[in-house]
């Protein structure tokens, strides 16, 4: 995929995505129980936002990833470059 060329590969965004909307979903969840008593209401709010903020998450890495503010790279003909 063209869009977004950046600093890393597609897959490794959505993995990323992936791991931490599952991290960020049981917090989620674990609130939503806490605020409602109902894990039923609490497991539909997690649920939807997985599949949401994973696709979100994974459009926003891939913006940052091809914005070269604020990256520090080593030269192409650095030494440390190949360690």
């Amino acid at each position: 995929m063209l869009l977004f060329n950046g600093h890393e590969t597609h897959s490794r965004s959505l993995i990323k995505g992936i791991s931490w909307r599952v991290l960020g979903s049981i917090d989620t969840f674990i609130l939503s129980w806490l605020f409602s008593g109902n894990a039923k209401t609490a497991g539909a709010i997690a649920s939807t936002e997985i599949i949401t903020k994973v696709a979100l998450y994974y459009f926003h890495e891939r913006v940052w990833s091809s914005i070269n503010w604020g990256a520090e790279r080593a030269a192409p003909n650095d030494p440390a470059a190949e360690i």
